[in-house]
């Protein structure tokens, strides 16, 4: 019911809104909330470290990707770098070098600048060719 106003002998009704509880139930709600931001942690992604192997291949295919994305491969062990112009170009090479030997691994080795997505694509593209093996060169 509304606070009526009497004065003299006119009655009123008071068209105010009494601020304090509004203001006491938001002061409580932001100190609670200050106090639980500081005891939630964010959630961590658990990234896996890069050991050593027991043993490391006798042979592998290099395939490269520098920063610009541009691509280059190998043979195996003591054979040449070569670029490669396009992606049928790398697929190409991978399964020539895989009739040679099926089951040897490929060694990834991307620039450390370069997107994510581009290495996740160029992985992809070394499956479509065949390798089963896939490994990736870290520091």
């Amino acid at each position: 019911m509304p606070a009526v106003m009497h004065r003299g002998q006119s009655r009123r009704a008071i068209n105010e809104i009494n601020m304090v509880p509004f203001i006491d139930v938001m002061l409580v709600l932001l100190i609670i909330f200050m106090v639980t931001a500081t005891v939630i942690t964010p959630g961590a992604i658990n990234v896996p470290s890069a050991g050593k192997s027991s043993r490391a291949p006798d042979d592998y295919i290099t395939v490269a990707v520098d920063a610009q994305g541009k691509l280059s491969s190998n043979a195996g062990k003591g054979s040449q770098m070569q670029d490669a112009a396009s992606d049928a170009d790398l697929a190409r090479h991978i399964k020539q070098a895989l009739q040679t030997a099926p089951g040897m691994p490929v060694l990834l080795a991307a620039d450390k600048n370069l997107p994510y997505q581009q290495v996740i694509t160029v992985m992809g593209k070394l499956r479509q060719a065949g390798v089963q093996r896939i490994a990736l060169s870290v520091k």
